[in-house]
């Protein structure tokens, strides 16, 4: 039985870095009561159990920096996870936003209500805006369809930082990271910090991501996980190289890193239009949802950009949200999705603003599957080119890449979808 029902003013689900710059932004602005729901018994997000440096400086470059003799003096420039966490949640509070840890939104019972169980139990609350900060997770070895056994010793970057950091809990001995990018070198990190033996790092791509100077792991590149062995405990893992030769890594760990996927379960439940590419929420320049009322930012929208990033939207969906506040929210009319050709992946924002409107720091982001060398972008619609330009460096799966917002003024609301090139 549901309890009795409440209203505020907005409600933010989700308490990472951009559910908290929200609430910190919109109540500083006098948004009326502000309350953001966590379901974790923590808030602050995927720093928490990030222990190495770099956020929150300058650059605040990646989420999951590096901490390593390479990466020391980036680190210096920011702070580690936990007390950049501690610093976000503080400065939501300070603001007058109300934080509730430990519930759970369990789906959606109108527009802009939602149903949650938490330890005071059942509730109803209704808001004149939300705002789903819900973040991104690590797809685990069964969405990654790799056979073999169920022993123990297999994790996601998150589940290990939990287990080293959190808990002090025991790893093992000797472990195999798949995946090369940013978070790949925090698990490798964190590893080390818990005493452990890193074996290689192994990635499918023929070309890894540029490695930080000083990584001493040895670095398997072109070859595919096939198998795990091991009952009691995981004893190897089955590689396929690019030549078809087979081996088997000896370790009592794995790190299974990167895939991220938008945490997107209420987004869904709640039948807001989903886009092909990032698989969270389709959204405009004003970060609108197909639901009115309803806004969405951070890494619910693209996993996975740094705590800085996510951070950045959050401030910026205050604005939108406040304009709908005051009754001055611009018709979200008719916007037309912004498609992209292989090799790219995704690009958001990914629906077309009102009257032309641009995206956070006038840009749009995207992503590619594979390694491109110089592009040339070209923006068109109806056969109509609006924009084209020719980056002056390489771009890899892994990393963003971004892309001038100049052009979105020129798209004809009248018309079809805009897609977007590389050659």
């Amino acid at each position: 039985m549901t309890g009795d029902p409440r209203e505020v003013d907005v409600l933010i689900v989700g308490a990472g870095p951009a559910g908290l710059a929200a609430g910190a932004e919109l109540a500083a602005a006098g948004a009326g009561r502000v309350e953001i729901l966590e379901r974790e018994q923590e808030a602050g997000g995927i720093p928490r159990h990030c222990h190495h440096g770099g956020f929150g400086g300058r650059l605040d470059r990646s989420a999951y920096t590096w901490a390593s003799a390479a990466g020391a003096s980036y680190a210096r420039r920011g702070t580690t996870g936990p007390a950049y966490a501690r610093r976000n949640v503080a400065e939501a509070l300070e603001a007058g936003a109300v934080l509730r840890t430990g519930v759970t939104v369990t789906g959606w019972a109108g527009p802009r209500t939602v149903e949650t169980t938490g330890p005071g139990g059942l509730e109803r609350i209704t808001a004149r805006a939300v705002v789903l900060a819900t973040g991104a997770r690590e797809r685990p070895r069964s969405a990654r369809l790799i056979p073999g056994s169920r022993p123990p010793g297999v994790y996601t970057t998150g589940e290990l930082q939990q287990a080293v950091h959190l808990y002090g809990q025991r790893i093992g001995s000797r472990a195999v990271v798949v995946g090369d990018e940013p978070v790949s070198h925090a698990a490798v990190a964190t590893l080390r910090t818990a005493g452990v033996h890193v074996v290689a790092v192994v990635t499918g791509r023929p070309r890894a991501w540029t490695r930080p100077r000083g990584t001493r792991t040895p670095l398997l590149t072109g070859a595919t996980v096939t198998g795990l062995t091991g009952r009691t405990r995981l004893s190897g893992v089955e590689l396929r190289h690019e030549d078809g030769r087979t081996t088997t890594l000896r370790c009592d760990t794995v790190v299974l890193t990167g895939d991220f996927v938008p945490d997107h379960e209420l987004a869904r439940r709640g039948g807001i239009l989903l886009d092909p590419g990032t698989r969270g929420p389709a959204y405009d320049a004003d970060h609108r949802t197909s639901r009115p009322g309803v806004f969405a930012a951070g890494n619910l929208l693209h996993a996975v950009e740094s705590a800085g990033f996510a951070a950045r939207e959050g401030r910026a969906v205050a604005v939108p949200v406040l304009r709908r506040l005051a009754g001055t929210e611009v018709p979200a009319g008719d916007g037309k999705p912004l498609l992209v050709d292989a090799p790219l992946s995704w690009i958001a924002p990914n629906v077309t603003g009102p009257h032309g409107a641009r995206p956070l720091a006038d840009r749009f982001v995207l992503r590619t599957a594979r390694r491109l060398v110089r592009p040339l972008l070209l923006v068109s619609q109806d056969g109509r080119e609006l924009h084209r330009r020719r980056l002056l460096s390489a771009v890899s799966p892994g990393r963003s890449f971004h892309l001038s917002a100049d052009w979105a003024d020129r798209v004809d609301p009248d018309g079809a979808p805009v897609r977007i090139t590389a050659l």
